[in-house]
């Protein structure tokens, strides 16, 4: 057998680790069998010199084995959905129960925020009553009712990730797509779902900055699944800007109960419908131009909506908040952003804008930091549009003692405005399919 040493040298220069050997080494890290630094030693040798699709698929299968794994043993075809992260991302709220009402069960186990991108499980708890913590069968009879439900990751799910991640994290190797494919796919295979549907986010506020790392690693995951027996799908869209006029955890979900009700802005509206498509595509619906209709069928119908009211009653939250929007948190404090001069909108920082949301209290610094549910920021003006000096573009709403004057004033740089209007980018950039 081979021993720690050896297997970091085999890495160190470049050779091929065999299913087995991986399997091996995920079992000694779960364990604690190695030390940090053998680990960390490891990771920089991946970082540096990669895997092959056949190790990255060896490792994710070792990692997802490492916990519980769930099959969800229901009667119809199940759907995942995983995004990379960004700002002003609600579309889980507005894909789960839209799939849901057109006969696709969705099993979501999604996780918190941290840093300035928000989590799903943050978002729902600004609803009243609403618990993130659902026992197994719990989750199963809420799927069968509801058609869909989303609880928190537990705590037995891919522990060798939770290991593997704070070692990356620690160590300057999280840049690596094998690495990130293999931490994202092995909770997604994990939590038992027949396809995978990936949100893969490009932009300043994206982990993937540029369109070509995007779909490197989009089509690195592509294979993995494939590897694994799973459909999957990938798109790559914008994160530029943040998606939306609401960040947020109640003012996200509030803006995804508008687009419930048909009521969506132009850019989540095509990055939601093309997920929400996908989704219903890989699940046999039909064609996604098929499912496209399918979707708009739902929401135009009302079924979407009272899907997702029937999923909130169902895992404890107050469904008043469906119809009245005063039931969420109220912010103490609120200031409005102001244009300092004249012209057209050509960009907004995603990425300062969830430092800004972070700094007003509606993110976390670490992962023991609490949430003020009512902070947050509501964009009056968008991309594209002309304003005149001392136009209002933005509302920041907190309930935290932050700075908030300070913080208004800084906010105002995170709007680029030109003298002639820009040419929007797309939202949805690219789709990938591995079936």
């Amino acid at each position: 057998m081979i021993g720690i040493y050896e297997f970091i040298d085999d890495k160190r220069w470049g050779r091929e680790h065999s299913p087995s050997d991986i399997e091996w080494f995920i079992k000694g890290v779960t364990s604690g069998e190695f030390p940090d630094y053998q680990v960390a030693a490891w990771l920089m040798a991946v970082c540096l010199n990669g895997m092959t699709d056949k190790e990255t698929t060896a490792l994710t299968l070792a990692m997802e084995h490492s916990g519980d794994v769930f099959s969800p043993c229901l009667d119809k075809f199940c759907v995942d959905k995983h995004s990379t992260g960004g700002v002003g991302d609600k579309v889980t709220l507005f894909a789960a129960p839209v799939c849901a009402s057109c006969g696709v069960y969705v099993p979501k186990m999604s996780g918190r925020g941290l840093g300035f991108t928000g989590g799903t499980i943050d978002k729902l708890e600004a609803i009243p009553g609403f618990r993130t913590s659902l026992a197994y069968d719990e989750f199963i009879s809420v799927i069968k009712s509801a058609g869909f439900a989303i609880t928190g990751q537990t705590g037995s799910l891919c522990p060798a990730d939770k290991k593997l991640y704070a070692l990356r994290n620690a160590t300057a190797t999280v840049e690596s797509i094998p690495l990130i494919c293999s931490s994202i796919m092995s909770k997604k295979l994990a939590t038992g779902a027949d396809g995978i549907v990936l949100d893969v986010k490009v932009g300043d506020g994206a982990f993937m900055k540029d369109e070509q790392s995007a779909e490197r690693l989009a089509s690195a995951m592509l294979r993995t699944a494939e590897l694994a027996g799973k459909k999957a799908s990938a798109l790559l869209t914008d994160m530029n800007k943040p998606l939306g006029r609401n960040v947020g955890n109640a003012l996200e979900v509030i803006e995804a109960v508008e687009a419930l009700k048909g009521n969506a802005e132009e850019d989540f509206s095509e990055v939601a419908y093309a997920l929400t498509a996908e989704m219903l595509s890989l699940a046999g619906k039909g064609s996604p131009e098929e499912c496209m209709a399918m979707a708009h069928e739902a929401v135009s119908s009302g079924k979407a909506l009272e899907s997702f009211r029937k999923m909130i009653g169902l895992q404890g939250g107050d469904i008043r908040v469906i119809e009245d929007y005063s039931l969420f948190a109220q912010p103490k404090y609120k200031r409005a952003v102001y244009a300092d001069k004249t012209g057209y909108i050509g960009g907004i920082s995603c990425e300062k804008t969830g430092l800004a949301s972070l700094k007003l209290g509606a993110g976390r610094k670490d992962k023991s930091s609490d949430i003020d549910m009512s902070a947050g920021i509501i964009f009056t003006a968008r991309v594209g549009d002309r304003v005149n000096k001392g136009d209002e573009l933005a509302v920041l709403y907190t309930s935290t003692d932050c700075d908030i004057d300070g913080i208004a004033r800084e906010f105002a740089d995170n709007f680029t405005i030109c003298e002639n209007q820009v040419k929007n980018r797309k939202n949805v950039i690219k789709v990938l399919r591995n079936c």
